[in-house]
Order: structure tokens, then C-alpha cells, then sequence
């Protein structure tokens, strides 16, 4: 239920950003102008936010399957997220050089810029370490619990840069009507209310325990054995 409630949260956000921007902002397009900026809130919206956000709940979605499938499956999906999220920024910069327009001076786009340097990194090492490891058993147990809480963490700052862009874009475009709540601005905070709620549910699901996955003693066996093999271990590390 949490699992099928948090895809409803998520894709209302993607669907109602892509309303906004179509309906009142004039759609998308990529030639530099106003309308290629449409697609930088759509593509945070759905990589930095609903990709990201399912990317770390496949764990507990898929808490049954194999393990290595659902590794996989976690690496994918950030993969697409952070693919999604690189053509919103370079959609965001090229509509500011065409139009003149300064870069990199609001507090959105700072917070925006550490989030999404902060996801890369956080998807490489996750890369390195996990998928196809190359540090040793005992490094990847030290970073385990620091690349869960870096994921949590990328999800709130994600969110909450989506918050920073959605209030700055309607003060730059209808600021004077926006204490009168036009369905413009009633849509855009709509949008806001379904993203934080998105990440509370997402946090909630994945902080339960009954959402966590099993330990299984088949996998446990094949860590051991890997490790064994790689580093000449006789035991797993307590």
C-alpha cells in the first residue's frame, strides 16, 4: 500500500509540473528559449525526485528477490535518474546563455548545484563500492551505512531545491497576481504539497521495519565465500 501510494505521489508530481509548464509556461522545446527551460523543473522533478526516490525503494519494494537483481535494478534507476537530471541542468544553462541571463547566483541554484554534484558523487562511489566493487569487504561495510544516509539526505536537498525553484519561478512570473492565488499559483503549490509528501512517505517506507529486507542465509553464504576468495577471510566480519 505505502509502495503504490508513494508511484501516485510521484508521477502526480511529474504529470502536474508537466501541466504547469505546459499549460501556463508555453511547453518545451530545446532552441534556447523559454521553453527549453520548461523541460530544467520537469527533468529535476522527475530524475533528482521520483527516479531518485524509487531508485532507493526498490530495496524494500523488491525486499524478497535476489539480491544482486535488486542491486542492479537500484544502479539502473539512479543511472536514469541522473541522465534525466543532467539534460534538466544543461537545459537550464543553455536557455541562461541564450538570453543573457546570470547564472548560478540564487539560493536555489546553489542548493540545486550541491545536490546534484553531491548525486553524481554519491552515484559512483555507490558504483565502485557496490556494483562492481573494488574496495574490500571491510571498506564497503564502513561506507554501507554513510551512502544509505547520503541517500536519504540527497532525496530531502532534492526536494527541497525543488521548493526553492518552484517559489523563485512564480515570483519571476507572477508575482504581482500570486497573493491573489491564481490557478497558476494554486497548481505550482499543489505541486509543492505532493513533493514533500512524496518524501515523507518514501522516508517513512524505508525507516520501518517491516519494510526491510529478510537476511538470507543463502546470500550470506555467497558474501562469505566471495570474500574468502578475495582477501583470504576464514570468517565474515562480526
Amino acid at each position: 500500500c505505502g509502495g503504490l501510494s508513494s508511484q501516485v505521489l510521484g508521477l502526480g508530481a511529474v504529470v502536474l509540473t508537466g501541466v504547469w509548464m505546459g499549460r501556463y509556461r508555453g511547453g518545451f522545446a530545446w532552441d534556447g528559449s523559454e521553453q527549453e527551460f520548461n523541460l530544467h523543473p520537469l527533468c529535476m522533478v522527475l530524475g533528482l525526485v521520483f527516479l531518485q526516490g524509487d531508485a532507493i525503494l526498490v530495496y524494500r519494494v523488491f525486499r524478497n528477490e535476489a539480491k544482486r537483481s535488486v542491486k542492479l535494478l537500484h544502479g539502473v534507476v539512479h543511472l536514469l535518474a541522473l541522465i534525466v537530471t543532467i539534460v534538466g541542468v544543461v537545459a537550464v544553462f543553455d536557455f541562461h546563455r541564450a538570453s543573457h541571463i546570470p547564472s548560478m547566483y540564487s539560493l536555489h541554484s546553489w542548493c540545486g548545484m550541491a545536490t546534484v554534484v553531491l548525486f553524481c558523487l554519491q552515484w559512483v562511489l555507490g558504483l565502485m563500492f557496490f556494483l562492481f566493487p573494488v574496495a574490500s569487504s571491510w571498506l564497503r561495510g564502513v561506507y554501507l551505512p554513510l551512502h544509505v544516509f547520503c541517500g536519504v539526505l540527497l532525496l530531502v536537498m532534492s526536494i527541497g531545491s525543488c521548493l526553492l525553484g518552484i517559489t523563485e519561478r512564480l515570483l519571476f512570473t507572477i508575482m504581482a497576481t500570486y497573493s491573489h492565488l491564481p490557478p497558476e499559483g494554486a497548481l505550482a503549490n499543489v505541486l509543492g504539497v505532493t513533493l514533500l509528501c512524496f518524501g515523507i512517505l518514501v522516508i517513512s517506507i524505508i525507516t520501518k521495519e517491516e519494510f526491510r529486507r529478510p537476511p538470507n542465509p543463502e546470500e550470506e553464504a555467497l558474501s562469505v565465500h566471495f570474500k574468502t576468495l578475495t582477501e583470504g577471510a576464514c570468517s565474515p566480519t562480526p
